[in-house]
């Protein structure tokens, strides 16, 4: 965005009221209705620059300008051969350069018998001299990849001004890997039936799985989650000698940046979460949004595939005699294991999330339609295929989701929740509600939760994308709600995270990063 938009602050009442109307305005525009003159939203058309809105209040804790490194005690050193074998395909360009260092932090286990240290992989790429750190998904690519992707995307102006740090967070890419997972059960733990069973086979591979994780993990096992992650930040911001943390959260590396906010108020910088998880206690109610959010993405897929004339067609229809047709004979993965209905849709949801391989992903749909089930299995790879260069992102997304949640179901409330989830969202009911199986044997987290909230930060960009299958919007706007100085910027589109997709949402988070320029709270992005 061009124009300079200020930040207006409300009661949390308000911003709730504000946020309903948000919606309704939406869905009157979406009926063909015009909305009156009243107090509204801005609304950016057709990706352009939003319309100046007048300040009307000066937030509590103004955003601070952006510092530079006293004193950095990391030591550099080169991995671009490393980084580029790491990234594989699609590659990034020669121009960018990549060098890596390790971050010593306390493992800080729960019950911890001996003071152990991890030593996290951090990756810098740009000559920016502030830095600005990049966390990822735990069951996205690692933080280094994640940020080595981004800088290929970002005019060479950002890259002058930043340098992105990216970090692999504890337990995934290269900061001591879960990988405690054995090979056979992986496929087990994500290959629930979409339309038919209970979740018996799946819990029983995920008790196998926590008893392996308990012996390969000890003591770590408990402490990969997303509060310590959090305190891995506040190491690294020293380590790099800033006085504040800037940093780019996406889906629930945004919420390590969160709990970073609540940790450590005063020493949050400028911070841009795309895509939230909800923060609710009750771990079935949020996955069962997660779900109704990968079905509004599939509507989306599917209204692009018709936009394309791709050769998919209905991707509905397509996906329900594909898994009939699994069903009845699964062909064998490259791994040797059955390519089944399950692992289907596993791969299809992950396809899901990745806006820009959505024409990828059609194709592949085709092909396993025809017998070709190569393409599509690519997509469940990375959770599937475990190795030192690319370890499972499975291992790591069921050790910091469990420590993450208290939530745990008995084998009968696990079938009744499938049951109803598969009955609402035929898809992806059963894709998702597996996810509650797998922290059914895991230790239950002893301390508490960490409190929501992160007053006495200074304004957070939060941004919200409307049909999105990993943090839907419906948990992103919930999680804002309770950060007194969030602002939020809505993208109207779908998949996972809207930042270098919606070129109006990208805009803002640059502006607001760059140039300290705060979206109007509630702006919405058409897709």
């Amino acid at each position: 965005m061009n124009t300079a938009l200020i930040y207006v602050r409300t009661s949390p009442v308000r911003r709730r009221r504000s946020r309903l109307l948000v919606a309704l305005l939406a869905l009157a525009s979406a009926a063909g209705c015009a909305a009156g003159p009243s107090v509204r939203p801005a609304l950016v058309e057709n990706d352009g620059p939003a319309k100046s809105t007048a300040p009307s209040a000066t937030p509590s804790v103004p955003l601070p300008p952006l510092g530079e490194p006293q004193s950095s005690s990391l030591k550099w050193s080169d991995c671009d051969d490393d980084t580029r074998q790491r990234i594989g395909t699609p590659p990034v360009p020669d121009t960018l350069h990549f060098t890596c260092a390790r971050v010593p932090a306390p493992v800080d286990a729960p019950n911890e018998t001996r003071r152990s240290i991890l030593r996290l992989l951090a990756l810098k790429v740009g000559d920016g001299p502030v830095p600005l750190v990049v966390v990822n998904d735990v069951a996205g690519e690692p933080g280094t990849i994640q940020a080595a992707r981004l800088a290929a995307t970002l005019p060479p102006a950002f890259l002058r001004k930043f340098s992105l740090i990216g970090l692999d967070r504890r337990g995934t890419g290269m900061s001591g890997a879960a990988q405690c997972v054995p090979a056979e059960i992986r496929h087990d733990l994500i290959d629930a039936d979409p339309a038919q069973g209970g979740l018996a086979d799946v819990l029983d591979a995920a008790r196998k799985a926590g008893q392996q994780c308990a012996i390969e993990l000890d003591d770590t096992q408990t402490a990969l989650d997303s509060w310590r992650a959090a305190g891995d930040l506040d190491q690294l911001r020293q380590q790099l000698g800033m006085e504040r943390l800037n940093a780019l959260g996406r889906g629930d590396g945004s919420k390590v940046l969160a709990d970073y906010a609540v940790r450590f108020p005063g020493q949050v910088g400028r911070m841009v979460l795309d895509g939230v998880p909800d923060p609710g206690p009750d771990s079935a109610a949020v996955l069962d949004a997660v779900a109704a959010g990968a079905q509004s993405t599939l509507d989306a897929f599917a209204a692009d595939c018709a936009a394309r004339a791709c050769s998919l067609g209905d991707p509905k229809a397509a996906l329900a005699t594909l898994t009939d047709q699994l069903r009845r004979t699964p062909p064998p993965n490259d791994d040797g294991t059955a390519f089944g209905p399950g692992i289907a849709m596993f791969a299809v949801y992950t396809g899901l999330a990745q806006r820009s391989r959505w024409a990828e992903l059609a194709d592949a749909i085709v092909a396993a339609k025809g017998g070709n089930i190569a393409p599509l299995a690519t997509f469940a790879a990375p959770a599937l295929h475990d190795s030192r260069a690319q370890p499972s992102r499975l291992d790591s997304t069921i050790a910091t989701h469990c420590n993450d949640s208290q939530t745990r179901l008995s084998a009968d409330q696990l079938d009744q929740v499938a049951a109803g989830m598969r009955a609402k969202y035929p898809e992806f009911g059963a894709v998702v509600a597996q996810q509650l199986a797998w922290c059914g044997p895991w230790p239950v987290r002893t301390e508490p939760l960490p409190p929501a909230g992160a007053p006495g930060a200074p304004p957070i960009l939060v941004t919200a994308t409307a049909a999105d299958p990993v943090t839907p919007q419906v948990g992103t706007t919930r999680a804002a709600d309770q950060m007194p100085s969030a602002v939020t910027l809505t993208w109207q589109g779908a998949g996972h995270g809207a930042i270098g997709t919606s070129p109006c949402v990208t805009d803002a988070a640059s502006g607001f990063l760059v140039d300290g320029k705060i979206p109007a709270d509630g702006t919405l992005c058409p897709a």
